[in-house]
């Protein structure tokens, strides 16, 4: 390790922090000092590199899987900013790893990108990955979903050990056929819940191919009410109450779970795997619920089709003033066509308050041809959820937002709240 990479590395990070720059910074930094860094510093752990990857639930399912080896007893490095680039890893490495670029952890669980992430297992071959599901996202950046299958294959080659795959989500299922890992477990879905989660071509009415359903679950979602989960485990049900919130998040819960008992073995207690991922709270901005005058704001991340349509399912809007905000900047996709995939129509009883970000007209006209309501139209987000804010000031709130406009949205509500510093 070279000492003097991981001072610098360290002092650009410091001042990034102190300026309030990006978390990323640091990380670009280093890799371009020391290519070698992030390789030598996650060399050395006993349980060796977990890789979540997939369109949609890295940063909840990465949290998940975090906390529940934690409740197993084991020391747990991640990159916890959600900065899922290479550079984000780096830069997370950085505030953990010691002056010599030693890191104190038994294992490593990193949410990745999936381009990214094929730059990443090329540096550091996981022991592990969990690939959630392919679904189409940010076209000018993967283009269609055969493209993400091939970056999600390239993961699993890989990957040294066992692939925790989606057995619900035919490409990701597929992905078993090519693998050469020692051993492959699924999560996955009753029966009785599978409409709630279709696949791309079943969520555009096309014909494609059919998940292998037949095939065994390591954990099975078995049944979903509000808050509370029924999961399958070696066969014997176990119900709990979660403080997640969306089904979306509630589903991706089986796969951290199957995580989990892939990374522990046999040693894991079941009891006690569930009674850690029932105190997991929301990730930033996923479902995060924040105070505002003594009533709840909830954040709801949203990027691609498949995403908006399952918050929208997840989360009632009777009672609640609703706003959305939708940027195009790089991290969020600058392709919004698929905003015409979703179906606002559950949202024309109570109408929208407030429609705000880049392409705050694109989302009017959008929620237009659904017959939805807009109350005001402000592209400037500052000032739109000031007058949101405002404007229902005795309701419940919920803001439906992209990556970005979700960044801004937070850094907005700290000056009135309590937001949680992601560092």
């Amino acid at each position: 390790m070279n000492p003097l990479s991981v001072l610098i590395g360290k002092a650009v990070r410091r001042v990034s922090r102190m300026r309030g720059g990006g978390s990323a910074l640091p990380g670009l930094v280093v890799e371009r000092l020391d290519p070698g860094f992030m390789a030598r510093a996650l060399s050395d752990l006993e349980h060796g590199v977990v890789v979540v990857s997939g369109t949609n639930g890295k940063t909840t399912t990465t949290k998940m899987v975090v906390e529940l080896l934690q409740g197993q007893g084991l020391t747990v490095f991640t990159n916890r900013t959600g900065s899922n680039f290479t550079r984000g890893v780096a830069a997370a490495l950085l505030g953990e790893v010691d002056w010599r670029g030693r890191l104190r952890a038994d294992i490593a669980v990193l949410e990745l990108d999936e381009a990214h992430a094929v730059h990443f297992v090329n540096l550091v071959p996981p022991r592990y990955a969990l690939l959630l599901n392919v679904l189409r996202d940010q076209l000018d950046r993967f283009g269609e979903i055969d493209t993400t299958t091939r970056l999600l294959e390239q993961i699993a080659a890989k990957t040294t050990d066992t692939l925790i795959l989606n057995r619900e989500d035919p490409r990701v299922a597929g992905i078993a056929a090519t693998a050469h890992t020692a051993s492959v477990r699924y999560f996955g879905l009753d029966a009785s819940l599978r409409s709630t989660f279709p696949n791309d071509d079943e969520m555009r009415g096309t014909v494609g191919a059919t998940a292998p359903s037949s095939l065994e679950a390591d954990v099975v979602l078995a049944a979903v009410a509000g808050n509370s989960a029924d999961f399958l485990i070696d066969g014997t049900s176990v119900h709990t109450d979660l403080r997640l919130r969306g089904v979306y998040n509630i589903f991706n819960a089986a796969a951290a779970l199957a995580t989990a008992r892939a990374v522990v073995g046999s040693t894991a207690s079941t009891d006690e795997l569930i009674a850690s991922l029932a105190t997991v709270e929301p990730a930033f901005g996923r479902g995060e619920s924040l105070t505002i005058d003594g009533l709840p704001l909830e954040l709801v991340l949203v990027k691609n089709p498949s995403g908006f349509r399952l918050g929208l399912t997840s989360f009632d809007p009777a009672g609640c003033a609703t706003m959305i905000a939708i940027n195009d900047n790089y991290a969020d996709g600058r392709d919004m066509s698929w905003l015409w995939d979703v179906d606002f129509a559950s949202l024309g009883l109570g109408g929208v308050g407030m429609v705000s970000g880049v392409r705050a007209y694109d989302m009017a006209l959008r929620l237009a041809y659904d017959d939805v309501t807009v109350g005001a139209v402000d592209p400037e987000i500052p000032v739109a959820l000031k007058t949101f804010i405002t404007g229902a000031a005795q309701r419940p709130k919920r803001i439906f937002c992209t990556y970005t406009a979700m960044l801004a949205v937070r850094r907005e509500l700290s000056k009135i709240t309590t937001v949680e510093v992601v560092s």
